[in-house]
């Protein structure tokens, strides 16, 4: 089993926090994995993506230009980021801000309304965890007690008093995502 995902959109939209949760929740899960970030020099409003292979096996290279799924969060990743879903793929997307939604008929789209959703919760932070947590309902490749450990690993402990509300968050995605 080999998933490679590019998420993409805004710096500030836990992007690259997403990307490495699963990561960590991979190793929880004892899969190899590989993070790889990219980013502009903003600090918030800038692109971001990250590409995450989870794999039962070696991985020979953390570089792709295509992958098994694309989580998307704004108009210019998915004007970038549509066409490199393999075949058979997965897109999943929040539908905040786009102006073209995806067009592709030879891979499965999915609409989480994230920024809606953790509008709803009165937890805009939580944004990226109903992402997730939609992800992880169309891709169950990762169990949500590793990606609770993943949380764990990645958080300051600190911030460890908000698990749980990003557990709520995980599992509000799971709810609202849907299929287009």
């Amino acid at each position: 089993m080999t998933e490679e995902i590019i998420i993409a959109g805004f710096g500030g939209q836990g992007v690259l926090s997403m990307g490495k949760i699963m990561a960590y929740s991979g190793v929880m899960q004892d899969m190899e994995v590989s993070w790889m970030p990219s980013y502009g020099p903003e600090m918030r409003g800038g692109t971001a993506n990250v590409t995450v292979i989870i794999s039962s096996g070696r991985i020979s290279s953390p570089i792709l230009r295509n992958f098994d799924t694309a989580v998307i969060l704004n108009q210019q990743s998915l004007d970038k980021f549509e066409n490199s879903v393999k075949p058979g793929g997965v897109l999943i997307y929040d539908s905040n801000g786009l102006t073209r939604f995806p067009v592709r008929k030879d891979i499965t789209v999915y609409r989480i309304d994230a920024t809606e959703e953790s509008r709803k919760m009165n937890s805009p932070k939580t944004f990226n965890m109903i992402v997730l947590g939609g992800f992880l309902k169309v891709k169950p490749i990762i169990k949500l007690e590793n990606v609770i450990k993943g949380l764990k690993k990645s958080l300051p402990e600190r911030y460890h008093n908000l698990i749980p509300m990003n557990e709520d968050a995980l599992k509000r995605g799971m709810e609202i995502i849907k299929k287009v």
